[in-house]
């Protein structure tokens, strides 16, 4: 009877000893941690798993995911994870949009940081994005935006004071992004080919790249997926393993996709829409470590049945998703087209 009652007793604390890493959550453009949907978002996520969830903020939020460097926002965030007790034995990121710009130079810059272990991609512009959506091919405005854009997005004062410029990656201007472009030449290693970058990305357990179907922020949409448009031309879009960013294996992406650690997943929506189930199928196995399988087994009933009672939840997260979509919409007034 003792032996017995000493036997649950040690299964007890497992049990409760045992949890999932902590993850940590950064926000896209025009958006702040405090904000509905990413707090909402972060709460379930943590709610589900069983292991704590951060949104990091960088700088005021909104204001400074438009106009701080991309260098300067992945410094802080470094600064701010290593602080962060609960991360030092290891955390996975959840990058929401230009959100992966940042997380993408966490894996890669942070020196001396906690190791991280899945990196989760809600909508990354991994690749660049080439124009601003919701123009067509032709127009004289178009035409117009598209020139100025040209002619000022690599100049060192753009790429100081507009973060957004530092992904962008005009195919048919190459030489001149990699001339002027600040941030993603650098993290995406096709400048100077960093073998330390190399090796910090190529050591995560999982990358998950989750592209949504009706994107139209992003152009091209597989930029989620590191596709892209060839280097001087529109003509198509590469898949991810026929960019020379993969097949030279600048970053590592190769060697991750060989060993099976590449997750290209989609999902049905817009840019960000996403449902909980969704959110349960391609964001959830990844944030459950085997470790704690003690916990999330006992939770899981719990937690589903906890969903089943949130009647329109699912409908809810979309109108949150789309909210704020609205808002990033409405923050690109002088970016239309693609050419």
């Amino acid at each position: 009877m003792n032996f017995m009652l000493i036997f649950i007793v040690i299964l007890t604390l497992q049990s409760i000893t045992t949890y999932s890493l902590p993850f940590v959550v950064f926000h896209g453009i025009s958006d702040k941690c405090s904000n509905d949907g990413v707090s909402y978002f972060t709460e379930l996520l943590s709610n589900w798993s069983g292991s704590p969830g951060y949104c990091i903020e960088i700088g005021n939020g909104a204001w400074d995911s438009w106009f701080m460097p991309f260098t300067k926002q992945v410094h802080i965030a470094c600064d701010k994870v290593k602080e962060i007790d609960e991360l030092s034995e290891g955390y996975h990121i959840i990058g929401l949009s230009q959100g992966n710009m940042v997380g993408r130079g966490l894996v890669e810059f942070c020196s001396d940081g906690p190791p991280v272990k899945n990196l989760i991609s809600l909508a990354g512009p991994h690749a660049g994005i080439a124009s601003v959506p919701f123009c067509g091919q032709s127009g004289l405005l178009c035409i117009l935006a598209d020139s100025l854009l040209k002619l000022a997005i690599y100049s060192n004062f753009v790429q100081e004071h507009l973060a957004p410029a530092g992904y962008i990656k005009i195919p048919t201007d190459i030489a001149d992004y990699r001339k002027g472009c600040k941030f993603l030449p650098v993290v995406n290693n096709e400048v100077h080919g960093n073998s330390t970058f190399k090796k910090r990305f190529a050591s995560l357990e999982n990358l998950v790249l989750i592209m949504f179907e009706k994107d139209e922020i992003l152009v091209p949409k597989q930029t989620s997926w590191f596709g892209y448009y060839p280097d001087g031309s529109w003509s198509t879009v590469l898949p991810a393993n026929e960019t020379k960013l993969y097949i030279e294996d600048w970053i590592g992406l190769k060697i991750l996709d060989e060993a099976g650690k590449v997750k290209f997943l989609n999902v049905s929506g817009s840019h960000l829409e996403i449902s909980t189930s969704e959110m349960k199928k391609n964001i959830l196995p990844y944030l459950v470590d085997n470790a704690s399988t003690t916990v999330t087994t006992s939770r899981s009933s719990d937690i589903w049945h906890f969903n089943d009672e949130l009647n329109g939840v699912v409908e809810e997260i979309l109108q949150l998703n789309t909210h704020v979509e609205t808002v990033r919409l409405r923050s690109w007034p002088f970016w239309y087209g693609k050419r």
